[in-house]
């Protein structure tokens, strides 16, 4: 009893010191309506729309969900584009909804709490968290939109794009007062249209875009051939943040086809690992020494080791494995300038904070997702870096997260 007590008296104290969190990466699920009142009335029997029916079969394959419903049973919620259905899932909008109950079962609006949807009631559901900002991803899209890349007409696909990004701006982010951080799209299928979408939403404020951690996994160029600089070239003018989800590239690591969900869900930040890997040797981020990328829900205690291979490797291996080619300086002087990424649950970034560094972690609440800490963010918070000096506390908890995004906030 007195050692709970000892407990619960220590996390208080550490609880007074966390500010208000600027949360970089929740979700939001796409309201019912989002495309099929933006659309030009001759697509929008095609365009993303809702249907309901009963909850089928979901089989992963390579990455993408592969869903037919079923016959009987209760209706739920599909989305429905040109020829693809995908249902909502109850793990996707499980904030509030007690763990051995979250499947991947396929719910209706009305069996989510109206925050993962409806911006007035996302910030009553921020209120209680603890969080003064928050910038949300995808979910029906996927983290960069690659849903629309997939998508055989190419008008439609760019339509659906610019319908999300204007809905994202005008209605989900602009009533908020700047609590909502508008987050973007771009048609991940031609550069010049990415280049184009990306400059119209910078123009009313937008410092955020969604892109994919590994464009080579969705049959896109790669980041080693040149393809994306200008689109690169285009973020850093504008002081757009790169921001990467982790499964961005769709594909995510498996170890085998009779492996449970659990070793997938354990080791899918092996997708980031590639990605800063890949980002670093690729010379981007020397060719472009004021482009920010983000990392989001990718932990930070992978990070140390990383940095420290690839600087191995940059100078042990320099004779034949071509490091130093578009990447003259140690692969960790680019990171420690340019890259951020954030957390939720790693006590052991904590621990290495001085090799991740103070300037490169933010944090998060993945609401409303299943991994999510709502609506004990704030305590999560204090349990994981409550312990360190205020300044430090202050620049992971919202500091760090309005000097990228250029926030108004005061830090």
């Amino acid at each position: 009893m007195t050692e709970n007590l000892a407990r619960a008296d220590a996390l208080e104290e550490r609880l007074a010191l966390i500010p208000p969190l600027i949360d970089v990466d929740a979700h939001v699920v796409e309201p019912p309506d989002l495309w099929s009142k933006r659309l030009p009335a001759r697509l929008r029997d095609i365009g993303p729309r809702i249907e309901r029916a009963p909850g089928g079969e979901v089989t992963l394959v390579d990455g993408r969900y592969v869903e037919v419903p079923g016959t009987e049973g209760p209706d739920v919620a599909w989305w429905v584009y040109e020829n693809s259905r995908t249902q909502i899932k109850r793990y996707i909008a499980a904030a509030g909804v007690p763990a051995d109950e979250v499947t991947n079962e396929g719910i209706d609006y009305p069996d989510m709490r109206p925050g993962c949807w409806i911006p007035s009631e996302r910030l009553l559901d921020m209120d209680r968290n603890g969080v003064q900002a928050q910038m949300c991803f995808p979910n029906y899209v996927r983290f960069c939109g690659q849903i629309f890349l997939w998508g055989k007409d190419r008008e439609l696909a760019k339509l659906c794009v610019e319908a999300y990004n204007d809905w994202m701006v005008e209605e989900w982010c602009g009533p908020s007062e700047g609590r909502l951080i508008p987050l973007c799209l771009v048609p991940l299928w031609d550069v010049d249209l990415a280049v184009a979408e990306l400059r119209r939403n910078a123009a009313r404020g937008v410092r955020a875009v969604a892109f994919s951690e590994l464009p080579a996994y969705l049959d896109l160029p790669s980041l080693h051939s040149g393809y994306w600089d200008p689109f690169f070239a285009a973020c850093e003018d504008t002081g757009t943040v790169l921001s990467m989800h982790i499964g961005s590239g769709t594909k995510t690591p498996q170890t085998s086809a009779d492996a449970p969900g659990a070793v997938g869900a354990t080791i899918i930040f092996g997708n980031s690992v590639a990605s800063m890997t890949d980002f670093l040797f690729s010379g981007v981020l020397h060719r472009f020494p004021n482009l920010k990328l983000l990392y989001a829900e990718a932990q930070i205690g992978w990070i140390p080791y990383v940095l420290e291979r690839m600087d191995d490797v940059w100078e042990t291996h320099r004779g034949w494995a071509n490091g130093q080619l578009n990447c003259p300086e140690l692969p960790s002087t680019y990171y420690y300038r340019q890259i951020s990424s954030c957390f939720f649950k790693d006590s052991v970034g904590v621990e290495l904070l001085d090799k991740v560094g103070l300037d490169n972690v933010l944090f998060e609440t993945d609401y409303p997702h299943q991994d999510g800490t709502w609506p004990h963010s704030r305590e999560a918070a204090a349990m994981q870096f409550g312990h360190l000096e205020q300044t430090a506390i202050n620049k992971i908890a919202r500091g760090n997260a309005i000097k990228l995004l250029g926030l108004s906030f005061p830090i």
